[in-house]
């Protein structure tokens, strides 16, 4: 017997543009499988997302998407935060604190530089100051948050 792990996501309207959206943000990800509703759009969406499966449901309103939860993407470089940023806040997406965002369909994503991890694991008094200064960000900035890590 086998267990897999799948995130699910309730949308209004709109999975299958939103699935080729996610897709062309994210690299190394595709749509996987995708189900047709009785008026022949895309009723229900599967996609990996970078080795991460994601069902996307066009399920109507009555279940809103929030910032309760989020699909958190994990970055080596300033260059991909930036990229990665730009592409899920394009199109009428919100930039929201510490890394949070709401992309144009409704979904919240972190977007992250995985030297947040090691500059808040350092001593207590730097990573406070860390989290202090992440806490200032809407995008984060890798080199600012260095600057008070070593600062502190």
């Amino acid at each position: 017997m086998s267990t897999t792990v799948n995130t699910f996501f309730w949308f209004d309207a709109n999975v299958g543009e939103a699935a080729d959206f996610y897709v062309a943000a994210i690299p190394n990800s595709a749509v996987t499988s995708s189900t047709p509703g009785p008026d022949g759009s895309p009723f229900v969406v599967t996609l990996e997302l970078a080795g991460h499966s994601i069902t996307l449901l066009n399920g109507g309103p009555g279940h809103p998407l929030n910032d309760s939860a989020s699909v958190q993407v994990i970055v080596e470089t300033q260059e991909e935060v930036d990229r990665l940023w730009d592409a899920l806040t394009s199109g009428g997406g919100e930039p929201g604190p510490c890394g949070w965002l709401t992309d144009k369909y409704g979904l919240s994503w972190q977007v992250v530089p995985s030297a947040l991890f090691t500059l808040m694991s350092g001593e207590p008094a730097r990573s406070m100051a860390v989290n202090t200064t992440m806490r200032t960000m809407s995008k984060l900035d890798i080199k600012t948050l260095q600057d008070a890590y070593d600062n502190a």
